[in-house]
């Protein structure tokens, strides 16, 4: 008999194998797996490859306790989500400006090489645009930890679980990077769509109408063992946020990240001049249907990454970037209606009844007229026959009538006089082509502006979702925003999957947003034009919604980034007799309308901040990444993500990145969390 000192060693010893040949293992299967889907160079069969899988789901099995987070065998879905968490991307997600001419790229270089003060040709590197869906990787210590979608741009939803099961994207880096955001486009190759949907008829399942679609549909599904039987591919284009290596180009960017493990966008190009970029762009377009994938452009960016942070971004926009889009493709198909749809802000909206007709993937019976202006530009009648477009293959439109078609039974539009929902008035503001219901209570515009109202970067009312809206405007339990503050939890109750549980989170959620800060109210009520930064702006100037509401024209138009339009847009909004009832109902409830303004956030120019850019490396313990932009911009500084040699100050924390490195380099002053806390005491 052994001893029991003697059986706890063997069992120990044993148990030391076993973890290394685990960790053998999935040392194995990392390799194979980049080989097979990163480099397209595999080394083994498939068969191969599934024997050390079933050897490493059989170990694991038998040893749980050695399971982690990054083994290949938890690309395989787990248990059904409940729903996504919502994730706030630390550098936002931006989209690109859409170009469709080599016109206006000549002009896109003009602008970049003038706001550079470069008179000489500047390097681009052009890569195709893929049509898929953008989504967002973080890894820490070289481990993926999260991966979201785009979303608005600022925050997305977290499906983590989701992107696991896509074999392209690495569990685990090839170097322990610090902290790595890698940004990408999932997309699905148009054979592995077209076998999809033979599957799902022949299951009798609905089909989908294109590849991008399915993609989006596969990424938002509850449960990640359904979304692992989606042939889902992705492609990595650029980086979000990076500490502990850096580059001095876009396209030593790629090739590092292709090092790291990613799969990248497998067609671009460095361009030495824009010629050579419009040159790649129509050999892409030329190329596109041969590729296995969907491409509706090509993507244009400045290749040193220093001249991003020079160049900086619009609101939307990224001024470093643009995207190419291809030349629509086209049907033609026959006219049978033109209805008009009321949207959030009251526009009145022609569309187009269609005959249907397949176009680039997709069954169109739709299609937008823009206006009426519109209309009566192209000659557009009921009945005629059309040639119809996606633009940029998104958004199907009528280019022109075929003429020669017509046989003079076609009926010319009018532009109703009355909203057709609600029955107002509907007007035209000056200079704009654009006609309006008048009333904020509209039927029509009710349900969009709820929705709105509530939704994240507004009001922010947690489980106050579209199906929920719907139940409550068609029961009459709000004709208004400001209805939301006088819901009761019997009324809620009675709502189909509305419980008591239910309702009381919705009214808790509803209670708390009474407190969300000024630009949150500016943004969420609905202003033609006024979207989240122009609300931002505005609550910086005015300190209350009465101010707001006060306001000229010509004192709109002083504040940098307000034009004419939104000044407009905003006197003519508290104008209305409805919408200032609606705004009497949000103080009643005790909605925040006005907020007091130190001296330090009010129009007084800081000198210490004024005209500086600066930039944060690490963490902070007294103040978050967002609180420290709001108070650099709101003391007429500029918060940057990159350094470079205008760059004015370093706000180094806990834990910098090369960020802090850089500085060094370039000379830019360097300064600490309590450097920065005396600044603002000054």
């Amino acid at each position: 008999m052994l001893s029991k000192t003697k059986r706890l060693v063997m069992t120990e010893h044993n148990l030391n194998q076993i973890r290394r040949e685990i960790e053998q293992l999935r040392a194995q299967l990392h390799r194979h797996n980049r080989l097979y889907y990163v480099e397209n160079n595999p080394e083994i069969s498939d068969a191969e490859y599934d024997a050390l899988m079933r050897r490493l789901i059989d170990l694991e099995k038998k040893h749980p306790q050695l399971v982690i987070p990054d083994s290949p065998t938890q690309r395989v879905g787990g248990e059904p989500l409940k729903g996504f968490a919502s994730v706030r991307h630390a550098v936002a997600m931006l989209s690109l400006e859409n170009t469709y001419s080599r016109e206006e790229l000549l002009d896109f270089d003009r602008r970049v090489r003038r706001s550079l003060e470069m008179s000489k040709s500047l390097p681009y590197v052009a890569e195709v645009k893929l049509d898929g869906v953008a989504v967002s990787l973080r890894y820490q210590n070289g481990l993926l930890v999260q991966g979201s979608t785009r979303g608005d741009g600022v925050t997305g939803d977290d499906i983590t679980d989701n992107l696991k099961t896509i074999p392209m994207v690495p569990l685990r880096l090839t170097a322990d990077v610090p902290l790595l955001e890698a940004r990408g486009e999932v997309y699905m190759n148009r054979d592995d769509f077209q076998l999809l949907n033979r599957r799902r008829e022949e299951a009798g399942e609905e089909l989908m109408a294109n590849p991008r679609n399915a993609t989006a549909g596969s990424l938002k599904l509850l449960d990640p063992r359904l979304t692992a039987a989606r042939p889902l591919n992705i492609a990595i284009y650029g980086i979000g946020r990076i500490s502990g290596i850096s580059f001095e180009t876009h396209l030593q960017a790629l090739k590092e990240l292709k090092k790291l493990g990613f799969k990248t966008v497998d067609h671009f190009k460095l361009c030495h001049n824009i010629d050579e970029v419009t040159a790649y762009c129509d050999h892409l377009e030329q190329k596109r249907d041969t590729l296995p994938y969907e491409i509706d452009g090509v993507v244009i960016k400045v290749n040193r990454l220093e001249y991003h942070d020079l160049l900086g971004a619009t609101s939307k926009n990224p001024r470093w970037a643009i995207a190419y889009k291809f030349k629509a493709r086209q049907a033609t198909t026959r006219l049978l209606d033109i209805v008009v749809q009321v949207g959030r802000t009251g526009t009145l909206t022609p569309v187009a009844v269609l005959e249907p007709v397949h176009l680039a993937g997709s069954i169109i019976s739709r299609a937008t007229l823009h206006n009426e202006d519109e209309i009566k530009r192209k000659d557009i009648r009921v009945g005629d026959t059309v040639l119809i477009e996606k633009g940029g293959d998104v958004i199907p439109k009528i280019v022109k009538v075929i003429f020669t078609k017509r046989t003079g039974a076609e009926k010319e539009f009018r532009m109703p006089a009355k909203c057709p929902i609600c029955g107002s008035e509907v007007l035209r503001i000056p200079g704009e082509v654009a006609v309006k219901c008048a009333s904020i209570a509209c039927p029509a515009q009710l349900k969009n502006r709820i929705s709105h109202f509530a939704a994240r970067g507004a009001m922010d009312i947690e489980g106050l979702g579209e199906s929920l809206v719907e139940q409550l405007v068609d029961n009459g339990l709000v004709a208004d925003c400001g209805d939301i503050y006088s819901l009761r939890k019997e009324q809620l109750t009675n709502l189909e999957r509305m419980g008591g549980k239910s309702s009381q989170n919705l009214l808790e959620a509803i209670e708390s947003s009474k407190s969300q800060p000024l630009s949150r109210l500016f943004f969420a009520i609905g202003i033609p034009y006024v979207g989240a930064r122009a609300a931002g702006l505005l609550a910086r100037q005015y300190s209350s919604i009465d101010q707001l509401a006060r306001a000229s024209g010509e004192k709109l138009e002083q504040i940098d980034e307000i034009g004419p339009r939104t000044a407009e847009s905003i006197v003519e909004f508290f104008k209305k007799p409805q919408n200032l009832e609606v705004i009497e109902k949000l103080k009643l409830a005790g909605v925040l309308t006005e907020e007091k303004k130190t001296k330090k956030t009010a129009t007084v120019v800081d000198t210490d901040f004024a005209g500086k850019t600066f930039v944060l490396t690490g963490s902070l313990q007294k103040f978050t990444r967002e609180q420290v932009s709001s108070m650099i911009e709101q003391r007429g500084g500029r918060a940057s993500g990159s350094v470079s040699k205008k760059t004015s100050y370093v706000l180094a924390g806990e834990n910098p990145g090369s960020k802090l490195d850089k500085a060094k380099q370039l000379g830019v002053p360097i300064i600490t969390e309590q450097d920065f806390i005396r600044m603002l005491k000054r």
